[in-house]
């Protein structure tokens, strides 16, 4: 098996490293001071007491890489159609793509039966650019919940506080097909709980339904996960988002095996920990706003399904982020 992670930050470093480990041909595609360290001493990858450092192939060129079997995509989503041409090498004819990023992925209606079947969310693929030349074909989705950061270049700490080893993959058609068996085997040898699923957009679901509500309250506010849940207002208004996004996914066929207030009992409980989006804000970086918040806000009217609590908080953090210089639209 040849495998790519392309855009190997923290997660898809602290991926590599694992997968390196358990004997998977693995390369990465990183760039700047992250890849020179990379390059010249190889990833270390700290969890909790234990350190490991791995010595895979690391590269700007994908050109250099030739045809892989796996392309992991860990590159937040609103970076991914930029990238699309530079991973044409990576692609040979029966190469998958394996979407890591937060959010509804591009690929979302391929193989949805029902009347919104091969819809394109503009949202994430707005000039349909991955659609039409990755392919809805190649798509496998994964949902992330490792957390992890670059603490110095090559050098990635998994965040324990907040980190699960959970990697959940499946078929856009909910079959377990010989590819997606072959890559879960290999997450799994890797350490990581990484079952094949039937329903792998539900799985996306339960994991976007905090991220909606609790990335753009906190970018908003600057509050913590244990703030926003502890506080009155702020808990309201996380919660009407999420009933708001459950009743689009419903319609969309998803399932929620928990109720909304323990999800947000569960988010509290995680603690003082900023999210990803307020981080993103603090330091200036492009933010993730469309995948997580207006993605949901396109299905809403997709369906017909109110969403005015969605959208008006998606409309109040984008203007945020424009005005901090973070909207990558």
């Amino acid at each position: 098996m040849k495998l790519c992670i392309f855009g190997a930050g923290a997660i898809g470093a602290y991926l590599g490293v694992e997968l390196a480990r358990g004997g998977i041909d693995v390369s990465l595609i990183a760039r700047g001071a992250h890849l020179k360290a990379m390059k010249k001493n190889g990833v270390t990858l700290r969890l909790g007491a234990d350190e490991h450092t791995e010595h895979p192939r690391c590269s700007d060129d994908p050109a250099e890489l030739g045809v892989q079997d796996y392309v992991i995509v860990t590159l937040k989503a609103h970076s991914a159609p930029g990238v699309v041409e530079a991973m044409q090498p990576l692609l040979g004819p029966d190469s998958a793509v394996v979407t890591a990023a937060n959010g509804i992925p591009w690929w979302y209606f391929y193989k949805l039966a029902g009347q919104w079947e091969d819809y394109r969310v503009k949202a994430v693929d707005p000039e349909g650019t991955q659609w039409q030349r990755l392919g809805p074909r190649r798509a496998i989705g994964c949902v992330v919940y490792p957390a992890a950061e670059i603490t110095a270049p090559g050098i990635v700490e998994v965040q324990p506080h907040v980190s699960q080893n959970r990697l959940p993959i499946g078929e856009p058609d909910g079959s377990r097909s010989a590819r997606a068996t072959a890559l879960g085997e290999a997450l799994i040898g890797a350490g990581f709980k990484a079952p094949v699923r039937r329903d792998i957009r539900s799985d996306i679901w339960v994991k976007l339904w905090g991220n909606l509500a609790f990335n753009p309250i906190s970018a908003l506010t600057g509050a913590t996960l244990e703030d926003i849940a502890r506080d009155a207002g702020t808990r309201a208004l996380a919660r009407s988002m999420m009933v708001e996004g459950q009743e689009v996914a419903q319609k969309l066929g998803a399932r929620f095996a928990i109720d909304v207030d323990k999800r947000i009992d569960g988010a509290e409980q995680v603690g003082a920990h900023r999210t990803s989006m307020l981080q993103d804000l603090t330091l200036g970086r492009p933010m993730e706003i469309d995948a997580l918040v207006g993605a949901v806000a396109e299905l809403g009217r997709l369906t017909a399904t109110p969403t005015p609590t969605i959208d008006a908080v998606y409309a109040l953090v984008r203007r945020r982020a424009i005005e901090a210089g973070c909207y990558p639209g």
